[in-house]
């Protein structure tokens, strides 16, 4: 099945490779939370971003790479629900912003506290940790680029989707928080054909957004 983004909830995952990078989506339960493999091609070692929910459909999508860890996008109860099992009956390692942490999202104390400006070593492939506060105090996108790759991609959790930024909940302090720290992070950063895949619902590009920028930041949601 070529790659096009979208995933039916609880249905069949989709792939990429781009150099040394597998990218594994799918989506789980009634909240379309979408989840992600990231995988080193010649190593095998992998990446899952958000514990999300069904256990034993992690479980399958993580079974041929050995995981280093599950890193959380941030904490809201929807991305969080298989945590505890798969920590308790697989010794699985979370991670997570502390700021996440201290508002007691998280449904235990993270393995390690993710700092921005991280890079997670994920066999040939590095993963760049960009905290971008807003959505959550502690949410979190990841990026993954350099020469050996097409173009970039960046996994935004609920931070931006399709036709805007992630919600902030009516607080114009976390709506400039999110705003500010997307255009400065990603949208001057990054080229127009980064590919952009978001925590819930079909992927994008910031070329396809980048046009609406204005219009978000005047409607300040």
């Amino acid at each position: 099945m070529a790659y096009d983004g979208h995933v039916e909830p609880d249905g069949d995952w989709i792939e990429r490779v781009d150099g040394p990078l597998r990218v594994r989506k799918l989506s789980v339960e009634e909240m379309d939370n979408n989840v992600y493999v990231l995988s080193c091609t010649r190593t095998g070692v992998g990446l899952l971003l958000d514990v999300a929910a069904r256990p034993d459909r992690l479980r399958e999508a993580t079974a041929d790479v050995e995981l280093v860890a599950a890193a959380q996008t941030h904490g809201h109860w929807d991305h969080v629900r298989a945590w505890e099992e798969l920590v308790d009956e697989d010794d699985w390692q979370v991670w997570g912003h502390e700021a996440d942490t201290t508002e007691g999202m998280f449904p235990r104390e993270p393995d390690r506290a993710l700092v921005d400006g991280a890079v997670l070593e994920v066999g040939d492939v590095r993963v760049e940790v960009l905290h971008i506060p807003g959505h959550t105090p502690g949410s979190l996108t990841y990026l993954v680029d350099g020469e050996q790759y097409e173009r970039p991609h960046l996994f935004t959790g609920d931070s931006l989707f399709p036709g805007g930024f992630g919600n902030t909940f009516g607080s114009d302090e976390a709506f400039a928080q999110l705003s500010s720290g997307m255009v400065a992070r990603v949208f001057d950063r990054l080229p127009d054909e980064t590919w952009v895949y978001p925590g819930h619902g079909d992927d994008t590009t910031l070329g396809a957004e980048r046009p609406d920028l204005a219009d978000w930041l005047e409607r300040g949601w």
